[in-house]
């Protein structure tokens, strides 16, 4: 049973408490009245009694969110996912302030991603609430909170995401745009990048952080392990890749790795070996503006509708999956973390294959009967 004592003008609580066979009562003061005393204190024995530690420290959410990726995100994850983290914690603190995590309930957390969903699109929405989920689901494991203040809440946004045929190239557009590539790879190494991004499915900084070592002309193949800082927030040089997926060997065709078998003997290396080494630019590789400024100088010749270089690693697997690879394989060559990804992200492909399938399944048993 707790106690209450009056400690001048406000009162406190005491809940006895034993931990590792000795006494340590557990106290607090600062209420304004004898009933908040004892309230308070009976939600503590009743945490106890669940055999949990209360926890009366209370830290701000965006205090303990912005811990938690330096904990358990900033030494594994790529830059460039860990500034998606840092995008997502900004959100955190524009809205909630100094709210203690503790403090937050479910309607709150409603509201912020009504919040969130007024100028962004769902995308966007969907991966700012999966890091929060995450960290929550840490925060009650650690006891820091009992209620999982995420769980039923509603996505909502208003920008409308692209369609998914906006992102990726058709076969016969990515056929025009390939041979369009070939034709200019004399032209500058910006072409030699477009080149690899198509046939690779490489990510961009995957691309940027290719050095010379990891291409195997023996076996065709190219080694994944290692990614270039190309922004202003993340620091220059080699970094890990976005995930332990990502480190992969690429096999690649024979007339790629021609290519630039000839461009090595050819061209001058550099300090650090990079491929795409741009002595001009400011991270010392090709950029990404630049990159994309000259794929949608290509796109705009061959009225063809703009994607990114990004783009490019959505047409590489929509093209594999038309041409009937599997879906495992293609998450493996993509360095997708789960296959989950890769079923989410090509969602538009499968349910076109679902529909040959179909028609393949029919036609199969059909033969068989008559």
């Amino acid at each position: 049973m707790a106690s209450i004592q009056k400690r001048g003008k406000t009162y406190q609580y005491t809940v006895s408490h034993t931990m590792n066979g000795k006494q340590s009562p557990i106290r607090k003061g600062g209420f304004r009245t004898k009933k908040e005393a004892q309230i308070a204190a009976a939600e503590v024995e009743a945490q106890l009694s669940k055999g949990l530690m209360p926890m009366l420290k209370r830290i701000p959410l965006n205090e303990y969110f912005a811990s938690w990726i330096k904990l358990y995100k900033e030494p594994k994850v790529s830059r460039v996912t860990l500034e998606h983290y840092l995008y997502s914690l900004k959100a955190v603190k524009d809205y909630f302030q100094e709210m203690p995590i503790q403090d937050v309930k479910r309607q709150n957390y409603q509201k912020f991603l009504n919040w969130l969903g007024k100028d962004k699109a769902k995308e966007t929405v969907a991966k700012i609430n999966g890091h929060i989920k995450a960290c929550v689901k840490d925060a009650i494991e650690e006891q820091m909170i009992q209620i999982d203040f995420t769980r039923k809440t509603e996505l909502t946004w208003t920008v409308q995401a692209k369609k998914s045929m906006e992102k990726h190239l058709s076969y016969g557009e990515s056929e025009r745009l390939l041979q369009n590539i070939w034709s200019k790879l004399e032209e500058g190494l910006g072409y030699s990048l477009l080149l690899l991004a198509i046939t690779s499915g490489m990510r961009y900084e995957e691309l940027i952080g290719l050095t010379r070592k990891d291409f195997d002309f023996v076996n065709n193949t190219i080694s994944v392990n290692k990614t270039w800082g190309y922004k202003k927030n993340s620091p220059e040089g080699f970094g890990p890749t976005k995930n332990e997926q990502s480190d992969r060997i690429i096999k690649m065709d024979s007339a790629t790795m021609n290519y630039f078998k000839k461009l090595f003997i050819s061209t001058p290396t550099n300090l650090n070996q990079l491929v795409f080494y741009s002595p001009s630019s400011k991270y010392k590789v090709i950029s990404n503006t630049n990159a994309n400024k000259l794929l949608q100088k290509l796109l705009d010749k061959l009225r063809i509708h703009s994607i990114t270089v990004h783009g490019l690693r959505h047409t590489h697997g929509s093209i594999l999956l038309y041409k009937k690879a599997s879906i495992h394989y293609v998450s493996e060559r993509l360095g997708h973390g789960d296959i989950e990804t890769t079923l989410k992200v090509y969602t538009h492909v499968l349910k076109e294959l679902r529909i040959e399938d179909e028609q393949l399944s029919m036609k199969t048993f059909e033969e068989m009967i008559v």
